[in-house]
């Protein structure tokens, strides 16, 4: 059997949203993937700022590293995607999951988007479905499907590594909300356990973190061994029956994201702002009692 490569990878921690950017680097080469970029965006002024952005894109260039993808593992509610800029200055490919279109279409709904809303997936540049593969340089990624979260989620394996999305977080702190339009424990509960059949060595990079209690610094690497052990929702060979209970309660007592409104319409935008209205400024609708 084939040992996989070990891909290099470098985390950049936005603590404004908790969110993990990670660089994905061939272990021999150049090539490289940005996941899950991060936009700054302060919602009271409605402004934009790319400093989170720039720290990985100097960091791509500080190494010399040729980028040939900006990847997302789904569309986010907690931040705004920064992929178009990031590719604007380095190039790559933009990816998502193919699922985009269901996304799309719920969410066109809500924000009540007219025709100049495209629901197709045409703003990425591929949309990936289970089993595809992709290469970073001489690095090899595959695609699993992990809904249940959002039905667009995607794990990216790649090498060694799985970079998870929202469907894993770190043991100590479980899994993400299945409460979205689209979401569904009974599918997540599907989802974790396609990613827990991966070798118990496999690297697992999570999108989020939170600082469980008793914890005292962030983390967001363990492995899927460590994970099917200790994860404190679906580890242990906790049954779907039990996590799909656990998960149901646990949601029904969440806030809605902060930036879930916004992040909604831009990353389903593939990173771009709605449209500019005739005084040319792109504007953010909020659907009062709509989500």
């Amino acid at each position: 059997m084939t040992t996989p490569m070990q891909p290099k990878v470098h985390a950049f921690f936005d603590e404004a949203t908790n969110t993990i950017t990670y660089v994905v680097q061939e272990p021999e080469g150049r090539a490289c993937a940005v996941i899950d970029s991060v936009l700054d965006f302060d919602y009271p002024s409605g402004r934009t700022d790319t400093r989170s952005a720039d720290a990985v894109i100097a960091f791509i260039r500080e190494q010399d590293l040729d980028l040939k993808w900006v990847l997302e593992t789904h569309v986010h509610a907690d931040h705004l995607s920064a992929a178009p800029y990031i590719q604007e200055a380095l190039g790559g490919q933009i990816g998502i999951g193919d699922r985009i279109t269901v996304v799309q279409e719920t969410f066109g709904k809500i924000f009540n988007e007219g025709t100049r809303f495209q629901r197709d997936g045409s703003q990425f540049d591929r949309l990936f479905v289970e089993g595809d593969t992709f290469m970073i340089g001489q690095l090899r990624g595959e695609v699993l499907h992990t809904p249940g979260h959002t039905p667009a989620c995607l794990t990216y394996v790649i090498g060694d590594t799985a970079f998870v999305g929202d469907t894993l977080f770190m043991p100590d702190f479980g899994t993400a909300r299945c409460d979205f339009p689209g979401g569904s424990a009974e599918t997540m509960y599907d989802s974790v356990q396609k990613i827990l059949s991966l070798p118990d060595a496999t690297r697992i990079f999570v999108g989020h973190d939170y600082k469980a209690p008793g914890r005292d610094v962030y983390a967001w690497e363990s492995t899927v061994g460590a994970q099917k052990a200790l994860n404190i929702h679906v580890g242990a060979g906790k049954s779907r029956e039990d996590f799909v209970r656990m998960r149901t309660t646990r949601d029904a007592t969440l806030a809605m994201p902060r930036l879930i409104i916004p992040s909604l319409q831009v990353n389903m935008r593939a990173g771009q702002m709605p449209e500019p209205e005739d005084n040319g400024v792109s504007y953010l609708k909020v659907p009062v009692n709509g989500l």
